[in-house]
């Protein structure tokens, strides 16, 4: 049984400039030393971050998906059931059959747009890319998943649908930090929202979200007003 997750929003939104997991969860918990709100783990993460985060229920969707997200000369499937194949460890095959039927399955649920499954996935868009790499960490089931940037460069339409995909799922119980530099996405998708700057949280806002009130801490302002 995984270790006991406790977040307590629905949706996070972060704006910073780093995206290294373990710099993350670092700050994670220098903020909770802060009072910041920040999820609680019976354990933290370990040097052996991947793994260990992925056994804790935790889920990462890198800022740039060419360089740390996609492996472009896997297919789609291979592409999808990578992050479960690594939690299950190398001596634990998923049977291709398995593969074939999760990768369907997410194809079908995220509306991937590929010829088939075994198309390689440098050969998608980059929005059904950034879809096929959400579709590995759902596939693990998180309880926590961290996404940097998921709509970055990619068009509006695959944009929207992502966005929309967010708010479904955290509304299923889902605990989601979203790290956004856009200031309109934040608050299409955000219920609550934190601003840090150099390192050091100078806002942190919930009710009804606006960009003055976003701009305000940005610039330093009153937190919460």
């Amino acid at each position: 049984m995984r270790p006991t997750l406790y977040f307590p929003c629905e949706r996070l939104v972060i704006r910073m400039g780093e995206s290294s997991l373990y710099w993350l969860l670092s700050k994670l918990t220098t903020a909770r030393s802060a009072g910041m709100e920040t999820p609680c783990f019976s354990r933290w993460p370990t040097r052996r971050l991947a793994i260990d985060a992925m056994n804790m229920g935790m889920g990462l969707l890198p800022d740039d998906r060419k360089a740390e997200g996609i492996i472009a000369d896997l297919s789609v499937r291979e592409n999808i059931i990578l992050a479960m194949q690594a939690k299950r460890g190398m001596f634990k095959q998923l049977s291709r059959a398995k593969q074939e039927e999760i990768a369907d399955k997410y194809i079908d649920l995220l509306q991937i747009k590929t010829a088939t499954r075994e198309t390689p996935i440098r050969q998608l868009s980059g929005g059904n890319q950034q879809k096929a790499i959400l579709a590995r960490w759902l596939a693990t089931d998180p309880d926590f998943l961290i996404l940097d940037e998921p709509t970055r460069g990619i068009d509006v339409g695959t944009k929207t649908e992502i966005q929309k995909l967010i708010i479904q799922l955290a509304g299923e119980g889902k605990s989601i930090m979203f790290i956004s530099s856009e200031i309109e996405e934040m608050l299409r998708t955000c219920n609550r929202l934190a601003v840090l700057r150099d390192g050091a949280k100078v806002g942190e806002l919930d009710g009804k979200l606006t960009q003055e009130r976003v701009m305000a801490a940005i610039a330093g302002g009153a937190s919460n007003e």
